[in-house]
This record gives C-alpha cells, structure tokens and sequence, in this order.
C-alpha cells in the first residue's frame, strides 16, 4: 500500500499527524511519498486538494481507497491499512 501525504510547515494539525506517521512507518510496510502544499504545488493539483491539510490518500495496486483530511487517530489509519 501506498500513501501519500499532503502537509504544509506552518500547519499545526500537520505537526501533530507527524507522530501518527512515524508510528504508521513502524508498524506496517507501507510507501509514504510526502509532498508539500506551498512548495509542490505543481504536484498536489492531480490530487484535487481542498484547504483541510493534512491530507491522505490511500492507494492500493495504485487505485485510490480511502483519503482522510485534516487531524484522525491511528485507529483509523489502522482501520484502512489492514482493509476493515
């Protein structure tokens, strides 16, 4: 599975979902490809962001399954990555 995280320096709940991450990267085999909303602008337009940061999205045999925007628990990563 992939993920990929959309984020911003100055956003304070993308600071927070940071640890939600590391945990994410320990516990499972999954590819996290980051990318910047001031900066990588270019990039993040084809994956239709609004203006809640953080964003997830979720792919699997590289269609998307799930997005989640802004701050959630682990559960719910957890909940997605193991396809409940």
């Amino acid at each position: 599975m992939k993920i990929i995280k959309i984020n911003s320096l100055g956003c304070p709940s993308c600071i927070i979902m940071n640890k939600v991450i590391n945990k994410i990267k320990e516990e499972y085999d999954v590819e996290i490809e980051e990318y910047d909303y001031d900066f990588d602008t270019e990039e993040i337009e084809k994956y239709n962001v609004g203006k809640i940061l953080p964003v997830f999205i979720f792919y699997k045999e590289g269609k998307e399954i799930n997005r989640l925007c802004g701050e959630h628990k682990k559960e719910e990563f957890d909940e997605i990555l193991r396809g409940e």
